[in-house]
């Protein structure tokens, strides 16, 4: 079972003063659960377990990061609420129902981009509007990648194709492209891990500016603390794996929105990386 950090940190409101209560789904169930998640790999001495006895709520409009050591299965995890996997055991469901296949009202963003390299930029947006929304004007599909890649900074780099830019804008195209279908969680495979520090600096301001616009559920993997800290409501930690499961979660108390700076003066953001920290190399030390 998961169990909750130590730390009181009751002086600040956790969440952004519009999301503090996290209103519930219509039919009062947790917005995405996992209940009781368990996923093992076939291998030729048996069933290798991945995931163990994996039991987490997110209610909507969530930001959440997953941090652990390689092989803790955070990407399994996340590939269970994508859809491109089914777990061995236990349920995880959106919305009261089962995930059963990928969906538009799921989103992936990977840290490699995933973008056709023989595609401009706006077609590449444009290949998922199509895709989700084919029966709308044209024009309209048009205004939405549009819209989208003016809201991550690339009107000017539209007619460019992914060799011709920066790792940091192909980056802002995936995440276009991911937003631009409007979906219910956006699923970011640790985005910005590739990146250099600047230019990852700047991405996670601008991922905190869309979505305090659009307030979709994000569920994150980084290895990164201090972007974990900085972006999200919750930070789940995992165990080692094999047979990995959710060891803390820990809440992120600082006020939305949020300023960088501001939050590294804060004394408490030194308690709460000095716990991240103790979680991952005392507690749970990976073994060479």
């Amino acid at each position: 079972m998961q169990s909750r950090t130590s730390l009181k940190l009751q002086s600040r409101r956790p969440v952004h003063p519009e999301m503090a209560d996290y209103p519930s789904t219509a039919n009062g169930q947790g917005f995405l659960v996992f209940d009781q998640v368990s996923k093992g790999f076939p291998t030729g001495k048996g069933i290798y377990p991945v995931l163990e006895n994996v039991n987490l709520t997110i209610k909507e409009g969530e930001f959440v990061c997953f941090i652990g050591h390689s092989g803790c299965g955070k990407s399994t995890l996340l590939s269970l609420v994508s859809g491109f996997q089914q777990p061995t055991g236990g349920s995880v469901t959106l919305n009261g129902k089962a995930i059963k296949e990928p969906g538009p009202d799921r989103m992936v963003v990977f840290q490699n981009y995933a973008l056709l390299p023989w595609r401009t930029v706006f077609e590449n947006v444009y290949l998922a509007v199509k895709a989700v929304w084919p029966n709308k004007p044209e024009a309209q599909k048009r205004a939405i990648v549009r819209e989208h890649l003016a809201m991550v900074g690339l009107s000017e780099a539209a007619d460019k194709k992914p060799g011709q830019i920066s790792g940091g804008m192909r980056q802002r195209v995936s995440i276009a492209r991911a937003l631009s279908i409007r979906p219910e969680v956006l699923v970011l495979d640790e985005p910005f891990g590739a990146l250099d520090a600047i230019t990852k600096e700047e991405l996670q301001e601008e991922l905190l500016k869309i979505w305090n616009d659009h307030r979709c559920t994000v569920l994150m993997i980084t290895h990164d603390i201090d972007e974990a800290l900085f972006l999200a409501d919750r930070l789940v930690m995992m165990t080692n794996g094999p047979a990995a499961s959710i060891g803390e979660v820990m809440d992120i108390p600082f006020e939305r929105p949020r300023d960088r700076v501001q939050i590294m003066e804060d004394p408490q953001y030194y308690q709460l990386r000095n716990h991240a920290l103790d979680f991952l190399y005392n507690r749970f030390a990976h073994d060479e």
